[in-house]
């Protein structure tokens, strides 16, 4: 059954459901900066996240500027059924979202062969399904708002990246994933944006093991940075947003280079890796 549905959603009929922005990984960095963003816009957001705390103070910021208050979700999106979950918390508060914004996500800096293995299928599982499944699930709700999706994407999706290998690939997947849906929706009146900045100094950064040695510098911006051209680029239809001037030459990198060559110029940068 459509959990979209009004009989899937406990009995609320879908007229009573207020419309609200869903933020993933909203807990920090740019998750954190775009709750700000939207609420600074009239936008009532949900926030979803692991850490209550961290979610807790940055609702208190947002109620503290004059915003609405915002609602909080604590909730692993490693687990299998989170989205399941947030779903029925949504519905049981009569919520329904006009806006989903899958932040959630992270990478791993390493070898593939030399990461664990687990970790980097759980981060594939985050990043593409996880995204995926949310992705799909309010069509109905997002379509009735004349709402949209912002899927946050990476420049590293338009290359290929040794020493971040997987996460590459999970970055390419949004990317294609968001552009190809966008057009599947937009009879609906449903936008799609696939946010794809460079480096962010954030949280991010630090679980990956990056330091700033791994790009070059000028690639870099804040994440408020981020935040407001995602939600501007959104709200005017864009299919890809990348922030920065020089993160705008990355996606035509491979019009121009060979992938192989590109690979090799990228692992070049990590030469204090082995072979082995």
């Amino acid at each position: 059954m459509d959990i979209d549905s009004p009989a899937s959603a406990g009995g609320v009929d879908a007229v009573e459901a207020r419309p609200v922005t869903l933020i993933t990984g909203a807990s920090s960095g740019i998750g954190a900066a775009l709750a700000h963003v939207f609420a600074q816009n009239g936008h009532e957001v949900v926030l979803a996240a692991r850490r209550a705390p961290q979610l807790a103070e940055i609702a208190a910021r947002i109620r503290s500027a004059g915003h609405r208050a915002p609602h909080i979700l604590p909730i692993d999106l490693h687990r299998r059924d989170s989205t399941e979950f947030i779903a029925q918390e949504l519905s049981a508060r009569k919520l329904e979202p006009a806006y989903l914004i899958n932040n959630a996500g992270y990478g791993l800096l390493g070898p593939a062969a030399k990461l664990d293995r687990h970790d980097q299928l759980a981060m594939i599982d985050l990043n593409c399904r996880t995204l995926t499944d949310l992705s799909l699930r309010w069509i109905n709700s997002l379509a009735r708002h004349r709402g949209g999706i912002l899927n946050v994407a990476s420049i590293s999706g338009f290359i290929p990246g040794p020493g971040m290998s997987v996460y590459n690939a999970s970055k390419a997947y949004v990317i294609s994933f968001s552009v190809g849906l966008r057009r599947e929706l937009k009879p609906k009146g449903i936008c799609v944006t696939a946010l794809c900045p460079g480096p962010v100094p954030t949280e991010f950064q630090a679980r990956a093991g990056i330091q700033d040695i791994h790009y070059p510098r000028g690639f870099d911006r804040p994440a408020e940075e981020v935040a407001r051209q995602g939600y501007h680029g959104l709200m005017r239809g864009k299919a890809v947003v990348v922030p920065g001037m020089h993160n705008k030459l990355v996606p035509w990198l491979p019009r121009v280079l060979p992938r192989s060559f590109i690979a090799d110029m990228v692992y070049g940068r990590l030469r204090h890796w082995d072979d082995a």
